[in-house]
C-alpha cells in the first residue's frame, strides 16, 4: 500500500486520537484510512456540482478557507 504524508490541524489530530482512545479504531493509521475513504465516498455522492475546478479555488476548500472538510 502506498504511503502518504499529510499535515493536519491540531484539532483534527486530537479528534483522531480521541476516536482511537475510545476504541472506535484500532490505531491512527486505521482511523485515517477509514475517515479518508468515507470522506471520498461522501464527496463523490454529494461533492461539488460545478464543472470548473477553478471555481472551487475562489471559495477555498468547499467554501471554507481554513478548514478541511471530510
Amino acid at each position: 500500500m502506498p504511503k502518504v504524508e499529510i499535515t493536519v490541524p491540531e484539532h483534527l489530530e486530537m479528534q483522531i486520537a480521541q476516536m482511537v482512545e475510545q476504541g472506535e479504531f484500532v490505531n491512527r493509521e486505521e482511523a485515517i484510512e477509514e475517515l479518508l475513504s468515507t470522506g471520498i465516498k461522501a464527496y463523490k455522492t454529494s461533492g461539488a456540482q460545478m464543472d470548473d475546478d477553478a471555481a472551487l479555488e475562489d471559495d477555498g476548500m468547499m467554501g471554507h478557507d481554513d478548514e478541511y472538510v471530510f
